[in-house]
């Protein structure tokens, strides 16, 4: 098996360590994925160093954009949060806040409906935005209905991966209590 060429391309401050791997195999992808406080970029060997340069600035771009959004800002999510009480709640449902929390183990999130306050776990960053959507719809709807009664649910279930996003959840949470670490598969 063909080792690819590796090179590192020097730390400068609030940019990441980027390691350049090289391959003869590869012929016209490029890819990019952070390896812990690094940023992996895999590029054919056939390219110069220019182009080599222009392709780490772009895939560096593309992971901020792609973190970013898997990440948003408190601000973020109270505008997704409107829009998503526009959109299925028919905007019913404006919170006063919404923001992540770190301390919710056992929950995705939680509504106070007396201050309009919503939090979401910190374990929801880097999930499918569909599922972070469904967690805020459900939060949401506690601002018109407090409980969890059949109203409550209809109000949820507009929102049309609800049972989707409640399969992933509940098999993340599954895989979770089993300690299987992310990726791997159960047998």
């Amino acid at each position: 098996m063909e080792r690819p060429e590796v090179a590192e391309v020097p730390e400068v401050p609030d940019v990441p360590l980027v390691e350049v791997r090289r391959s003869k195999r590869r012929r016209r992808t490029v890819s990019a994925y952070r390896d812990g406080d690094r940023v992996v970029v895999m590029i054919p060997a056939s390219l110069s160093r220019r182009e080599e340069a222009e392709w780490v600035q772009k895939m560096l771009s593309r992971l901020e954009r792609s973190e970013r959004r898997r990440r948003p800002s408190d601000r973020d999510l109270m505008r997704r949060a409107l829009e998503l009480s526009d959109r299925y709640l028919g905007g019913l449902a404006v919170p006063e806040s919404v923001r992540w929390v770190d301390n919710q183990q056992s929950r995705w999130g939680s509504c106070t409906p007396g201050d309009r306050t919503i939090r979401l776990s910190g374990r929801l960053q880097g999930m499918p935005s569909w599922v972070l959507d469904y967690v805020l719809v459900h939060e949401l709807a506690h601002l018109i209905e407090p409980g969890h009664d059949p109203s409550f649910w209809a109000w949820v279930d507009r929102y049309p991966r609800a049972e989707r996003a409640k399969g992933y959840l509940i098999g993340w949470s599954t895989a979770a209590q089993l300690d299987i670490p992310p990726g791997e598969e159960l047998d």
